[in-house]
């Protein structure tokens, strides 16, 4: 039965649940988190009234959402022929022929027209930035470094770490110091946390021919790199002093930790794929606490 029977048979009956894969909506609601963070501390920094802010924050939040959703559904589109050859991507509907190409095309455009209009309508610089991450996530990222160069995580890190970006403008209008240092500790934190996760898919990488660090390169280099950008996040607090001294103190330790976490590869016992494993959790765990510290403190000094 050929790719258009099937679709034919099955498009317009997608679940819940094939739509949260083809929007990878856990990455989506991850990037949330740094996009609430730089709404939030706009608001609190820059004096504005938080009740008065709230439909600017609602808007972003739905456009913002839309944007990196209609994204990483165009990125599933693009990538369904190296997703036919990696295990770990068969459950995927672009790739099982749960929906059409075209219907696909027309999530994802859809999507990201809708977002960027919710976005240019909060000001000009949050349409721009949003337009920036979906440029740098499709061409630079997927069709680009993704499939030529090992720099294709450290590449798309830059589109991935915008969203606090947008969550500042969207209230302030301007980028601010404290803007850029959000938007500095997600972008070091992208190839810490997306090489952990290489590493442990590093042959379905090497079989779908991408050249992921871990699959070019091996786990020594890649190890090498996750420490340089762990390395990379221990100043960034130090940039954020105006939520005083307590929360430079906090995220320090959580840095701490990590690179404390990093250094047990050395052991002579050290399993790769599980020291990767707890990497991954960790940096998981890292973004929520991190964020939740920048509020949770600023929500203190606002009191």
């Amino acid at each position: 039965m050929s790719k258009s029977e099937v679709v034919s048979q099955t498009s317009g009956r997608i679940t819940y649940q094939e739509l949260k894969q083809i929007i990878k909506l856990g990455l989506v609601q991850g990037n949330l988190i740094p996009s609430f963070a730089g709404a939030w501390l706009a608001i609190v920094l820059t004096h504005h009234a938080f009740l008065a802010s709230i439909p600017q924050i609602i808007v972003m939040m739905i456009g913002s959402t839309l944007v990196m959703g209609g994204a990483c559904a165009l990125n599933n589109f693009y990538d369904q022929d190296i997703d036919q050859l990696m295990p770990s991507k068969q459950n995927r509907p672009t790739v099982n022929n749960r929906i059409s190409d075209r219907h696909l095309l027309l999530l994802s455009f859809g999507m990201m027209v809708v977002g960027e209009i919710l976005l240019f309508m909060l000001n000009m610089p949050a349409g721009v930035i949003g337009l920036v991450g979906i440029v740098g996530y499709v061409s630079f990222y997927s069709i680009w470094s993704k499939r030529h160069t090992t720099w294709n995580t450290v590449v798309g890190s830059v589109p991935g770490a915008v969203p606090p970006l947008i969550g500042w403008v969207a209230i302030d209008g301007h980028l601010s110091l404290m803007a850029w240092a959000l938007f500095l500790v997600v972008f070091c934190w992208q190839p810490i946390h997306f090489y952990a996760l290489a590493i442990k898919r590093k042959d379905e990488y090497a079989i779908a021919h991408i050249p992921m660090l871990p699959s070019v390169k091996g786990f020594t280099r890649t190890r090498v790199s996750m420490f340089l950008w762990l390395i990379a996040l221990l100043p960034l607090p130090f940039l954020m002093q105006d939520l005083g001294m307590v929360f430079v103190v906090l995220a320090s330790l959580l840095n701490i930790g990590w690179i404390a976490l990093g250094l047990t590869s050395f052991k002579s016992s050290a399993n790769e794929t599980k020291w990767a494993t707890k990497m991954f959790i960790y940096s998981l765990n890292y973004l929520v606490l991190f964020f939740a510290l920048v509020v949770v403190i600023s929500l203190i000094q606002l009191i």
